[in-house]
């Protein structure tokens, strides 16, 4: 079986098992507008990882923009995964996706780093260029250069990871080899999956990329985006996210939800099953129920385990 490159146990766990792998995203309760319970939502990673969930995603959202419909899990990215790494074992811990834009390359190099240590390697970084409009100005980015900002601290926080007192600068700031950001991960650099276009062509994504992570796209779409994914980045991973509200009735039809869909148990067997035909390494699943515990048990009984 192929490492696909990087020796990372996040990494590993996601995409060198044989099929599709799943992952649930943070709020696992669902409370995507006020604070998640605390307790709860560990609770339920805790309980996804033993029914066989193979990653637990965190999104980062700066700032809650009501028009934008939602805060992700509220809790900043980094304090939370350390608090979710202390409370798991084996599954990886995903971000879904550090907005590097917004982010000083320092502190993000630092903090997963951090991350990456006190789960054991567990860390896989989606990241993005952002997409919430009033945040630029108030981090003072200049949204119109968002795509080469994206590139220059994807740059630099590898650089980071990678060399020991670097000589380093860009359009966020330098370092002249006087200075050293500790700690180093627990290998040579944390995967980073660039999340949608992130203002790249698809050549950069695949050639800096780790691989590939996406939202809910059309199959047909999917299709063609995939066979050009494969064309350009090899065996590198591709991982998309999905809504799913499974329904009582396991032979109902779908109906598109956004970002997703609402169907039986049935369907949506068949629907994960052409993901992997097309080449979909990892879903991370959004669940759609008012008793979030009962959903990621039937999804683990009806679908991880059928």
């Amino acid at each position: 079986m192929p490492t696909r490159g990087h020796e990372n146990a996040g990494y590993r766990r996601l995409f060198e098992a044989d099929g599709l792998t799943f992952g649930a995203g943070f709020p696992i309760t669902g409370a995507n507008r006020s604070t998640p319970d605390v307790d709860r939502e560990v609770h339920l990673a805790k309980r996804a990882e033993e029914l066989g969930f193979d990653g637990l995603w965190a999104r980062d959202v700066p700032t809650y923009w009501p028009k934008f419909g939602d805060a992700g899990q509220t809790f900043d990215t980094w304090p939370w995964l350390s608090h979710v790494a202390a409370h798991t074992d084996e599954a990886a811990l995903g971000t879904s996706s550090i907005v590097l834009t917004l982010r000083h390359p320092i502190h993000v190099a630092k903090s997963a780093a951090t991350v990456d240590r006190l789960s054991d390697g567990r860390l896989v970084l989606g990241v993005a260029s952002g997409d919430r409009d009033p945040e630029y100005p108030a981090f003072g980015v200049d949204r119109e250069a968002r795509g080469e900002a994206f590139r220059e601290r994807f740059d630099a926080v590898r650089t980071l990871w990678r060399e020991e007192f670097p000589d380093l600068e860009g359009e966020w700031g330098s370092l002249d080899e006087q200075l050293e950001v500790v700690p180093k991960p627990t290998t040579e650099t944390i995967p980073m999956l660039p999340t949608g276009n992130a203002r790249q062509t698809r050549e950069w994504i695949a050639e800096h990329g780790d691989g590939w992570l996406f939202y809910h796209l059309p199959e047909r779409t999917l299709e063609d985006y995939l066979e050009d994914w494969r064309d350009k980045a090899g065996d590198k991973p591709y991982a998309m996210a999905v809504r799913v509200e499974l329904t009582d009735d396991p032979a109902a039809q779908p109906e598109k939800l956004h970002l997703g869909y609402r169907a039986g148990v049935e369907w949506f067997r068949d629907y994960f099953h052409r993901l992997e035909e097309y080449g979909v390494d990892h879903v991370i699943v959004g669940l759609e129920n008012d008793d979030s515990e009962r959903a990621l048990e039937r999804f683990a009984d009806e679908i991880l385990n059928s």
